[in-house]
């Protein structure tokens, strides 16, 4: 297995909890400036992981040949 769709697997799984974890926050907080900015940040960093990781592992060639 190629180490670019490992490293591309491992980024899209970080960004699924990141999104998971946003939207745990985002429903079980009251309002308030601080929770949105940790909810913000969160579903933010996790969108960016989950489509470098898809990206990446979309791009990257299959050089098996089974």
């Amino acid at each position: 297995m190629n180490l670019k769709r490992i490293f591309g697997a491992a980024l899209t799984i970080l960004g699924i909890v990141g999104l998971i974890y946003a939207a745990y926050i985002f429903a079980n907080t009251e309002t308030g400036a601080q929770t949105i900015k940790i909810t913000v940040i969160y579903g933010i960093l996790g969108l960016i992981f989950f489509i470098a990781g898809v990206g990446l592992v979309r791009s990257t060639r299959d050089d098996s040949k089974a």
